[in-house]
């Protein structure tokens, strides 16, 4: 049998069916399977295949799964289901490494289920969603889409599953609650939500069952969205515009998104730490940010040209732990530096990964021609005092060898952060 004459079985009745037709088709999507281009006949006609449309409804399979919850519902139809739609998105995001693909993968209807879906604590398969999105966002339009995109949610204040139900997330891999809510739906910026649940996701511990879990998923790989986003101007004024601290209560003080994102460069996982580091690289290139980027949380900043101001972002901390190893300094050389680095322990190991390393270099580099203005704005001798110093150690830094051999570049799309086969 041919694998075209697969496609048939993606949309039958029989689950059965549609789970072996599926196994079958999934070792052809990676990008260098010899028949993966049968994915992609018709495309270029700007008519979505009836394939892709197949496996977009199969991420969501089996939604009989949600709705019953009778006792003698058979399991293992629920777990033909969990099955499928793991299939499925695993297809997606092999074929995903394309660009072709991407316009039928952000129209509304899809594009909101599946932001919907990864902000639910519930989805088991928020990770390969959240592969899924990142592949996309390598994409300008795709950049576009996600900035501007609101999902329906209704507040769920009293539930143990969180305070709000994404309401398009429903799918056969993702319990929906009991009882349904039954508020009035309101449409909320998909962004904040995203943040949100990849921070909650940074606590899982993996070695817990799922059952067992607040949030299913530990979403490691929105921090390569979010690092896709800010490639360009108006990704990166949003991690710099102040946002309510919690999206659902807009009365709240607000904070920078970026915020939120920082704490983040000394995680355990790899994927998490690069997203990040690259992020607050990239936000760097806005030099009018600099001054919120350093800036500690004790100080209230503007970032043009927005006219609401928020507590600094205090990155330079995050920035230069990694960079820090267990050596001893002496008491002026500790005095030279922020508090968190200051007397760091014996075991305080420096980041193993090179590249990561020296993303934070660059990102320090670019403060450099900068940080000088910002001590004649700064206000505050004690905040001042401490940007002089870090021009002066980028300077001395600029002068050595390694240093001149550096290049910081901005990078509009990142081949490292596309998710190929998997």
């Amino acid at each position: 049998m041919q694998q075209e004459e697969l496609f048939q079985f993606l949309h039958v009745d029989n689950p059965q069916a549609r789970k072996i037709a599926l196994e079958n088709l999934l070792p052809h999507t990676p990008n260098h399977a010899p028949n993966r281009s049968i994915f992609f006949e018709g495309l270029q006609s700007q008519k979505e295949s009836t394939v892709i449309g197949d496996l977009k409804l199969l991420c969501r399979d089996n939604l009989v799964c949600i709705f019953s919850h009778r006792p003698a519902f058979p399991s293992s139809s629920c777990r033909n289901a969990q099955a499928i739609s793991h299939d499925a998105f695993r297809a997606l995001v092999n074929l995903s490494d394309s660009p072709i693909i991407h316009p039928y993968l952000i129209e509304q209807s899809f594009f909101t289920f599946l932001v919907s879906y990864i902000v639910n604590p519930q989805a088991t398969l928020a990770d390969l969603a959240a592969m899924l999105l990142s592949n996309l966002t390598t994409s300008p339009r795709s950049c576009t889409a996600l900035l501007a995109l609101h999902i329906p949610i209704v507040r769920t204040p009293s539930s143990p599953a969180g305070p709000f139900y994404p309401t398009q997330s429903r799918a056969g891999s993702c319990a929906s609650p009991v009882p349904y809510p039954t508020g009035d739906e309101i449409n909320v910026r998909a962004l904040p939500l995203l943040i949100d649940a990849f921070a909650q996701g940074a606590n899982i511990d993996p070695s817990v069952p799922l059952d067992k879990r607040s949030r299913k998923s530990e979403l490691h790989f929105l921090a390569s969205v979010f690092a896709n986003l800010s490639t360009s101007h108006p990704g990166r004024m949003f991690f710099l515009t102040p946002q309510p601290s919690d999206p659902l209560q807009p009365e709240l003080e607000v904070e920078y998104p970026l915020t939120k994102l920082v704490v983040f460069t000394e995680h355990n996982d790899t994927i998490r730490r690069g997203g990040v580091s690259s992020l607050i690289k990239n936000c760097s290139f806005y030099a009018q940010g600099h001054r919120a980027i350093l800036s500690p949380d004790s100080e209230t900043v503007l970032v043009p040209p927005s006219n609401l101001s928020a507590p600094g972002i205090d990155a330079l901390q995050h920035i230069l732990l990694p960079l820090a190893g267990p050596e001893e300094l002496d008491l002026d050389a500790q005095e030279q530096l922020p508090v968190a680095l200051q007397f760091l322990p014996p075991t305080k190991k420096r980041e193993s990964d090179p590249v990561l390393r020296l993303t934070h270099v660059e990102s320090l580099l670019l403060y450099a021609p900068h940080a000088g203005d910002a001590i004649t704005c700064e206000t505050n001798d004690a905040v001042s005092e401490h940007i002089e110093r870090l021009v002066n150690l980028l300077k001395r830094a600029e002068e050595s060898e390694t240093a001149h051999d550096l290049q910081v570049e901005e990078v509009e799309d990142d081949a490292d952060f596309r998710i190929e086969e998997i």
